[in-house]
Formats: structure tokens, C-alpha cells, sequence
């Protein structure tokens, strides 16, 4: 029953949300401390943890650099990214270190457990996502037990008029399932099939989860890779910073993309007969968006 509400909500949304998943609300609580901590030291101390020419794949991006495909303006928002740490050793030259925050008392032990948490509840969700497609529950363990999958802690400062852009633009994500850790505050939209944006309203108890651009591609659109928005404070009262924290699940990087074969038959012929590499499809993906 959880695997086809998940599928049939994948297909006709691109979104779920999930509670009872068992993650310690005490550690997200810690985690996003820890974010409004990093956010708050001066840029100068933030800039340090910069690795140019990383692709923002790692440390922090500052603002005026994301920008989401077809946007006139810069997303309104500062991130930091953390990345696995234990990795094979055929994927270690492949992929960036991570950052320790050394201004703040065990920044980068706490990132690892709550990373470590997501990644095995990800691992969760894709096997019901697996038994929906007709595969084996434990299709995806072996492709994404390296993924380069990615924390990321987002900062959207209190709205500038001087500023065009939105928090963050319509966009899609790159990789497998997103899961977004509950936050209390508005801004959240995503765009049905009709071409309507609505309002996701969350919690701290709950997480949004979403099917990301690979696992279209992957499913030859069955399931969708659904476009939202993060919108501006409309009400002058909520014009306050926002918090984020999603988690993008990454197929390992040398897994090559093709479409999965119980996704096609004569109804639906294969919309993408050409298969790409999992770091090639995200290298090009981050071009498109300006981190490259």
C-alpha cells in the first residue's frame, strides 16, 4: 500500500510527503541551529570555506551565483554543501572533500549523522519507489551506496526590493529524490498539470519529497521531475530569513543512465534511447545553472 501510494503520487504530482520516518527531530533541530549559525558569521569567515572552481559542490556558494535554467535573476539565497564521507576508493580522486567549519563546535560530526540518517532513509523510499516499478526492492542499493549525494543548508535572506530574482526560481531538480526537511515557514510551490502553482504547506514533523530529473529519465516519465519555486514573502510581517535543508540523492557516479526496460512498451516508446553517465549528466546540469 506505501509503495503504490508513493508511485501513484510520483506520477501524478512528482511529490509525496512522509511522516513517522523515524529521523531524530532533535538532530534536524541541531542541524539547522548550526545553519543559522554559519549563516550569521561575517562573509569574510564564510568565503574561507569557498573552493573556487568546485562547482559549488562542496562548502559554501555565496549569493548572486545560482541561477535556475531560462531565469533572468539569481536565485536570492547562500548554501552550504556536504557530501558523503565514506568513500570507495576507485571514487575518492572523483569527487570533493568535504568542509569542517572550524568557528563552530562540531559542525561537521553532526552534518555526518544527519547525512548518514537520510541516506539510509533514502534508500527506504527508493525500494517501495522500486516495488511500484515491478523491480526487486533492492534495485537501487548497489547504484547509490557511493551516489554523490548532497546535504545542503539554504539561507534566503529577508526579501531586498533592490533584487529581482525569487528565492529560487522554477526549476527541477537534478538527481534522483529530493527529500526537504519540514520547515514551519511559507514559500514552497510547486506547478500541477494544469499549469497551477500550489502552495505546499509543511511542518517540522514531516518531509516533502520529490522525483528529481535521473529518476524521469530513468523511468521514461512515468514518474515526473515536477517544476517548483521557492516565492518571496508577500506579507511584510514574514519577511524574515528562511531555513532549508534538502537532501539530493545521487546515483553513483559511474552508473550510466538508461532507461529501466518494464517503463517502456508499445504505448510508451522509449523517450530517451540514449543513456548518459550519472557524473556527465550532473556535470552538465550544474553548467546550465552557473555553478560551472
Amino acid at each position: 500500500d506505501i509503495s503504490k501510494d508513493i508511485g501513484k503520487s510520483c506520477e501524478k504530482y512528482g511529490f509525496f510527503i512522509i511522516k513517522d520516518h523515524n529521523l531524530k527531530i532533535s538532530t534536524i533541530k541541531d542541524v539547522r541551529n548550526l545553519s543559522r549559525e554559519f549563516f550569521n558569521l561575517p562573509i569574510e569567515n564564510k568565503m574561507k570555506y569557498h573552493q573556487v572552481g568546485g562547482a559549488g559542490q562542496r562548502g559554501y556558494t555565496p549569493f548572486g551565483i545560482e541561477k535556475a535554467v531560462n531565469s533572468l535573476s539569481p536565485d536570492q539565497k547562500e548554501f552550504w554543501h556536504h557530501g558523503r564521507s565514506n568513500w570507495q576508493e576507485k571514487y575518492i580522486n572523483k569527487v570533493p572533500s568535504n568542509e569542517n567549519v572550524g568557528e563552530i563546535e562540531c559542525f561537521d560530526k553532526t552534518l555526518n549523522d544527519l547525512f548518514k540518517d537520510l541516506d539510509f532513509l533514502g534508500k527506504k523510499i527508493l525500494s517501495y519507489i522500486s516495488i511500484y516499478l515491478g523491480l526487486k526492492s533492492d534495485w537501487f542499493d548497489q547504484k547509490i551506496n557511493q551516489g554523490n549525494s548532497i546535504l545542503r543548508l539554504i539561507h534566503y535572506p529577508p526579501n531586498d526590493k533592490k533584487n529581482d530574482g525569487l528565492r529560487a526560481s522554477p526549476h527541477e531538480d537534478i538527481n534522483l529524490v529530493t527529500l526537504l526537511l519540514g520547515t514551519q515557514q511559507e514559500g514552497l510551490e510547486i506547478l500541477d498539470q494544469n499549469d497551477n502553482w500550489i502552495p505546499i504547506k509543511t511542518n517540522s514533523d514531516i518531509i516533502v519529497c520529490n522525483v528529481g530529473d535521473m529518476l524521469e529519465r530513468l523511468t521514461n516519465k512515468k514518474l515526473i521531475s515536477t517544476t517548483h519555486k521557492v516565492v518571496n514573502p508577500k506579507n511584510a510581517l514574514k519577511n524574515n530569513s528562511r531555513y532549508s535543508m534538502p537532501f539530493f540523492i545521487h546515483l553513483n557516479p559511474d552508473f550510466f543512465i538508461e532507461t529501466i526496460s518494464s517503463c517502456v512498451d508499445d504505448n510508451n516508446p522509449n523517450i530517451f534511447p540514449k543513456g548518459i553517465n550519472a557524473d556527465d549528466f550532473l556535470n552538465e546540469r550544474l553548467k546550465e545553472i552557473k555553478l560551472t
